[in-house]
């Protein structure tokens, strides 16, 4: 709640920085969080942790504290704008990709084989 809270506040004061910037923050946070979600699951696939074990440094690595940016931002960059809507933004695409990979790593753990990572 108090997430959604922030989040819809940093929206509300830069909706103008939001329609400016959506296509070039929207394309950086999600290569971002792909990359994080794929190292965790390779380092954990690499160094031949359990299947559970996998998921967890992937879900550890791919989701990050938005919530702690926001305020943050709020707190000591007097709300700055661009920076308030990354935050943000990064937020909302936290709870879906976080839902969507829980439902892929679901299948994962049920012990459907996915590509081994090594050579």
């Amino acid at each position: 709640f108090i997430l959604t809270a922030f989040i819809a506040i940093a929206l509300k004061n830069n909706f103008d920085h939001f329609l400016n910037y959506l296509g070039k923050v929207f394309l950086l946070v999600f290569l971002m969080n792909l990359l994080a979600f794929t190292l965790g699951l390779v380092i954990g696939k690499l160094t031949k942790m359990k299947k559970q074990d996998q998921v967890a440094m992937s879900m550890e690595l791919g989701i990050q504290n938005s919530g702690l940016g926001l305020v943050l931002i709020f707190n000591f960059f007097d709300a700055n704008g661009p920076m308030s809507f990354v935050a943000a933004w990064w937020g909302i695409w936290h709870i879906v990709a976080g839902f969507s990979f829980a439902i892929i790593y679901k299948r994962y753990l049920e012990n459907k084989e996915w590509p081994s990572v090594e050579s």
